[in-house]
């Protein structure tokens, strides 16, 4: 494909030669000859200088740049963009497999493709263009939109409702139990039942082998344009809000509410019955106990304000330090006293 016509598909303006011809994109160290890759970051700038890429997404044109440049307002985004000009995933063909289960009061919309060995339950309703990968399983009275994507050994449990564009990655688990027991007189675990459901909204991604429980009375809410990493933990009655982002071994305990564009970096635990609230940042490793108010960048465990963690973890190693120079001043002024 011609960098012209890449330019031309990504609304890109284009600096330098537009008979270039591109056969893939990859990232800076990585692309070669042929290779669209991307700068996003002008701090990396300088290893512009070092790639072998034929041409480069910038956000500005590169006076010095040794290869041709796009020059897009969002060169991550085009840079997604591209890859889709030359890689898409392969779709099944329409169609019910022989070797799939499909529950003679299920509907199934025109389009659908169910995969060898998925089972479809008594009265599912799944939307038009479904694709069900092999071992997909959903479980009795859910209700799924369009476009749905379900990878395989993916399961949607039993009432659950999933909106339009919906994509579960393999292995996750849409409205399993909630972790909730009753304790006897005895010690024993009575277990509750969860009579609650999952709704998962429109445009929402959920990847491999995370959980998301449904509620023991009323509903878990993963809410419209969520995107949820592996190895994620949704407790029951928990709420996800509109378009956030939850990243890698992630727990949130029951009855979290996380509204707008809320961000969870990297193994955050979420100690329940608390909301965090919009655009409300939480970094890697952090153990959020109470309300986060919105825009809040907050850091550690017990986690407290990000920029006052900096300082008190730049401090921390210095602390053995501190404490052997406090023992000794101690001890001076002792001696100042005797005298």
């Amino acid at each position: 494909m011609k960098l012209r016509e890449i330019a031309r598909a990504l609304g890109c303006e284009l600096v330098g030669d537009g008979e270039t011809e591109i056969t893939g994109v990859a990232g800076m160290e990585h692309a070669g000859p042929g290779e669209l890759t991307f700068l996003a970051n002008p701090k990396y700038a300088h290893k512009v200088k070092d790639t072998r890429a034929s041409a480069v997404l910038t956000e500005r044109a590169l006076d010095d740049a040794p290869m041709a440049s796009l020059v897009s307002t969002n060169p991550y985004l085009d840079f997604a963009r591209a890859l889709e000009l030359f890689y898409q995933p392969p779709k099944p063909k329409p169609g019910i497999h022989p070797l799939a289960s499909v529950a003679g009061s299920a509907r199934v919309g025109e389009g659908a493709s169910i995969g060898p060995f998925s089972v479809v339950g008594e009265r599912v309703q799944i939307g038009r263009n479904a694709v069900l990968h092999p071992h997909v399983v959903i479980y009795e009275g859910a209700e799924i939109g369009d476009d749905f994507l379900a990878h395989s050994h993916a399961v949607v449990r039993e009432f659950c409702r999933i909106g339009n564009r919906v994509t579960l990655q393999n292995g996750v688990v849409i409205g399993g139990d909630g972790f909730g027991f009753a304790k006897r007189a005895d010690g024993t675990h009575y277990k509750i039942v969860q009579s609650g459901r999952t709704v998962i909204e429109d445009d929402v991604e959920v990847q491999s082998l995370t959980s998301v429980d449904r509620a023991t009375v009323g509903e878990t809410r993963v809410k419209r344009g969520a995107k949820i990493d592996s190895l994620v933990q949704i407790g029951h009655a928990c709420v996800v809000g509109e378009d956030n982002i939850i990243c890698a071994q992630t727990g949130l305990a029951g009855s979290s509410v996380l509204e707008r564009s809320v961000l969870l970096a990297g193994q955050v635990g979420i100690s329940g019955h608390l909301t965090i609230h919009e655009n409300a940042v939480v970094y890697a490793q952090s153990g959020v106990g109470g309300d986060v108010e919105a825009g809040a960048r907050i850091s550690g465990s017990p986690a407290f304000a990000a920029s006052v963690w900096l300082r008190a973890i730049t401090a921390f190693p210095k602390l053995p330090e501190l404490m052997k120079l406090v023992r000794e001043l101690k001890k001076k002024v002792e001696q100042l006293e005797k005298q």
